[in-house]
Formats: structure tokens, C-alpha cells, sequence
């Protein structure tokens, strides 16, 4: 763990309860005297360092030693057009996309999507929180939707395609906004729609899944 979310972080003194406790002294196993790291959602680029006073067996009394303005972000910026696949499956994803520094993930309603998924951005956001306490990273990717592939690309004309049929992506290409297909890929009607934008194909001999494309191109780009 690199740091710890709690909503006080920045007073003087405050006291953890509850499932924090529990990790904090029951699996860390932290003790007396231990410095721990605590950000605020609010702040996520601030670190503030707090000194475990004493326990109680259900709370943890903490007071401030210090703090610094910590930011820790890839250097490059990813965003991913991602027509819509099972949030179940995204939800076991985001955390890998998360640790990788994608910027931005756009959920696409594409025509093979189905079209009974509803995205919960709450949830995510709580897995991804999760995922930067661990990881060290200062900030949530950022989530939107989009009701159809056209009404996306309209509005990133410079996006790179990834399907079937296209050029093998370059090690040096400088790619901002990529678009992942859901599962059984694009359809005609959208793959007419492709002749103005670069298409490409990720270098490999096996069929990716949506979700497995999304984790190998954003660790090729960024």
C-alpha cells in the first residue's frame, strides 16, 4: 500500500474505525510510532504523513507530521474509445488500466455491444481507488459514455482504429486516443466509417480479447 484515502486527511489529528482499522493494524500490522501515508480524494496529488499514536482495539489515533505535493502520473496521456463489453469484465480490468496511467476510457455503445449493460461509475470509481492505494498513482481515470462509434469519432478525429485488416502498430507511432472494439468486433456499417482514420493491428499472431487488447495497447503506448 502507498497510501491510504480518508475523508480528515489534512487536520491536525483524526481517527480511523472500521474496515481501514482492520487493514491498517489487523494485515499491515502497523504499530505505535509507524509513519503512514494518507491522501484526500479532494487533493490526490497531496501526500500527508501521519504518526500512528495508540490503538484501541477499534479506532486508530493518528496526528500530522508532514506533507508534500507528490504527484505521480505517466508521463503520457491514453485515452481509449472502448465499445462496451460486460461490466464485469471491465471491472476486473480497470485496475491493470489503472496502474498502466491510461487517462481516459470512454465506454462506446457499439452495435455488438449488448445493449442491456449499464455501466456503474460508482463502483468503478471505488475499484479504482483501490487500485491507486496500491499502485501510488494520484488520480482516477476519467469515465464517459458515448451512444454510438460515429458520434465518438466525430469528436476525436485524430483516434486510431484497432481491427482486423490494418496496418501493424509502430514502436514510435504517437498515438493520444485509440479505439478497442467490444467482443466479435466491429460491423460493416461501422467499419465504413473508417476510411478517414488510421487503422492498425496489434502485432500479434493470436486474437486478443477486448479486454486483454485493451491492457497490451496501453502498455505498448504508454
Amino acid at each position: 500500500m502507498k497510501f491510504l484515502l480518508h475523508n480528515d486527511v489534512g487536520a491536525d489529528e483524526f481517527t480511523v474505525s472500521g474496515e481501514d482499522y482492520k487493514y491498517l493494524i489487523k494485515v499491515r500490522r502497523h504499530r505505535s510510532g509507524d509513519l503512514i501515508a494518507f491522501r484526500s480524494r479532494e487533493r490526490l496529488s497531496e501526500e500527508y504523513r501521519y504518526r500512528l499514536e495508540r490503538t484501541d482495539g477499534r479506532n486508530a489515533y493518528f496526528t500530522l507530521q508532514g506533507h508534500q505535493h507528490a504527484p505521480c502520473e505517466s508521463a503520457r496521456k491514453l485515452h481509449i474509445g472502448w465499445c462496451l463489453i460486460d461490466p464485469k469484465t471491465i471491472e476486473k480490468t480497470l485496475p491493470m488500466l489503472t496502474e498502466l496511467g491510461v487517462a481516459k476510457i470512454t465506454f462506446i455503445h457499439c452495435r455488438r455491444s449488448q445493449q442491456n449493460f449499464r455501466l456503474d461509475f460508482e463502483r468503478f470509481n471505488r475499484i479504482m481507488e483501490s487500485s491507486i492505494m496500491q499502485c501510488g498513482r494520484s488520480s482516477l481515470i476519467e469515465l464517459s459514455e458515448s451512444p454510438n462509434l460515429s458520434t465518438f469519432l466525430k469528436l476525436q478525429p485524430e483516434a486510431v482504429i484497432f481491427d482486423f485488416g490494418g496496418e501493424p502498430l509502430g514502436t514510435e507511432e504517437a498515438i493520444e486516443t485509440v479505439v478497442i472494439g467490444c467482443e466479435g468486433g466491429f460491423d460493416e456499417s461501422e467499419r465504413k466509417q473508417f476510411a478517414d482514420y488510421r487503422v492498425r493491428l496489434f502485432p500479434s499472431p493470436m486474437i486478443l480479447r477486448s479486454e486483454t487488447a485493451s491492457v497490451a495497447i496501453a502498455s505498448r503506448l504508454l
